[in-house]
């Protein structure tokens, strides 16, 4: 088991997929992470987003026996690499171009803020694919856990 959180502005009892946003780093999907302090700024930040809203984050214990076996289509990134970066630029496009995969779950770093700007300098062609995941591989991202479909939420339990 694998202790993953969620930070939002409310406690998450049971987990809806209809409600996550496109244009999303690995798509439209429900989001975790091993961090609880990630989670927790994230918390932060939705709470700011409304009137009255308070910051809470949800522990989910992950049944990650299932990245051994082929019940789900999972995909994992190691690290910044050039298939992150497209991966990470197509889905954030993604209500334009239609685009969407097929995995279960995504594993790999958080596109922040400074990686939005240097992909933005990609689509604009002001630096290559390369030049961007050469600027980004020093960088410390934290890491995102993306459930995609209710097969892959079926392996996550509200602590």
């Amino acid at each position: 088991m694998l202790k993953l959180y969620h930070g939002s502005n409310v406690r998450i009892e049971r987990i809806n997929l209809l409600v996550g946003h496109v244009n999303k780093d690995f798509g439209k999907g429900f989001y975790l992470t091993t961090l609880k302090e990630q989670a927790e700024a994230m918390a932060n930040r939705k709470a700011r987003l409304y009137i009255d809203a308070v910051p809470v984050v949800t522990e989910f214990n992950f049944d990650d026996s299932c990245l051994a076996n082929n019940d789900l289509n999972i995909k994992i990134f190691e690290g910044v690499s050039e298939e992150w970066a497209e991966f990470i630029f197509e889905n954030r496009r993604a209500s334009e171009t239609g685009y969407s995969h097929n995995y279960d779950i995504v594993i790999g770093p958080v596109a922040d803020d400074g990686v939005v700007m240097q992909l933005d300098r990609y689509e604009m062609g002001k630096i290559t694919l390369q030049q961007l995941v050469e600027e980004l591989r020093f960088r410390k991202l934290n890491n995102q856990y993306y459930f995609g479909t209710e097969k892959a939420i079926k392996y996550l339990t509200v602590v």
